[in-house]
């Protein structure tokens, strides 16, 4: 994005995005790649109204409502979190690197949303968001929810709403979601914190939707049975404190997961199969 004019200082764009959002101003009477390459610039910002309410809510409005963003530039964007944002201070934790690589996710989901009504990313790019969101998955150690002080980080749930836009796209093969699904499952049994953000439900969205889409249920319930054992090996490894992390993060998304497959006549074998699991966890 060298092209681009020299970004606007924080103080600068916050007084602009909230006079649009005001309607004291309007996306017509400003340039837009400035303004965008500026919302980039802080987009990590730890003033979570700059950074929540105005940077990601007008990357939105942009986006999704108003469609303002030419494809050319959305590309730059996306090669740019790519390449940079996306792993911005990875493997950090309890940094505020986090809300860069956190935002950055959405802005990805933001152009997938775009991409899947308009068309204008290729196959093969599509194939690289999808191998570098999954790295970045991987890699995340920082899985605060609400950070006092500084607003949302959430990144296990920021990063599955650009997965859920990833497995929407027509460009994504079928034989992709198992290795996608195994990912987003190590991000559920995790030993280091609780998640109290509602991530379990978040988890849940791209995998109903892949499960939609033609995903194999028996793929879902091999790892479902395989959750009673694991539990058992990790007890025997874990700090005690670690371990019942682990439990409670399995536990509520096994139950978020039967409550949402619950009235679903189609998803049956997959209710038994969380029935029977929750069962005998809860007798350990």
């Amino acid at each position: 994005m060298e092209s681009l004019e020299i970004p606007m200082k924080a103080i600068e764009l916050k007084k602009i995005l909230m006079e649009i959002k005001s309607e004291g101003r309007t996306w017509e009477e400003e340039s837009i790649v400035c303004i965008v390459k500026s919302m980039v610039e802080h987009i990590g910002s730890t003033d979570s109204e700059l950074r929540d309410q105005l940077i990601y809510n007008s990357f939105y409005q942009l986006i999704i409502e108003k469609n303002k963003i030419e494809h050319e530039l959305l590309n730059e964007l996306l090669e740019l979190c790519l390449s940079d944002l996306l792993f911005k201070g990875i493997g950090e934790n309890e940094t505020d690197t986090v809300f860069t690589r956190s935002f950055t996710t959405l802005l990805i989901a933001l152009i997938l949303y775009r991409d899947n009504e308009d068309n204008f990313l290729s196959q093969e790019m599509v194939f690289k968001i999808k191998d570098i969101l999954l790295d970045y998955i991987n890699l995340e150690k920082d899985l605060r929810g609400y950070v006092s002080g500084k607003g949302w980080a959430h990144s296990v749930a920021h990063v599955t709403d650009a997965i859920d836009e990833l497995v929407k796209s027509p460009k994504i093969d079928k034989k992709f979601y198992l290795k996608i699904l195994k990912v987003l499952w190590s991000k559920v049994f995790v030993s280091t914190s609780v998640y109290i953000h509602d991530e379990d439900e978040r988890i849940l969205i791209p995998i109903l939707e892949m499960v939609n889409n033609g995903l194999e249920q028996v793929e879902i319930e091999t790892l479902i049975q395989n959750v009673p054992l694991e539990l058992k090996v990790q007890k025997e490894q874990l700090e005690e404190e670690e371990y019942w992390f682990l439990y409670s993060n399995c536990k509520t998304f096994l139950k978020s997961f039967y409550i949402k497959v619950n009235k679903n006549c189609e998803l049956v074998p997959l209710k038994k199969s969380i029935k029977k699991c929750l069962i005998e966890i809860s007798l350990y």
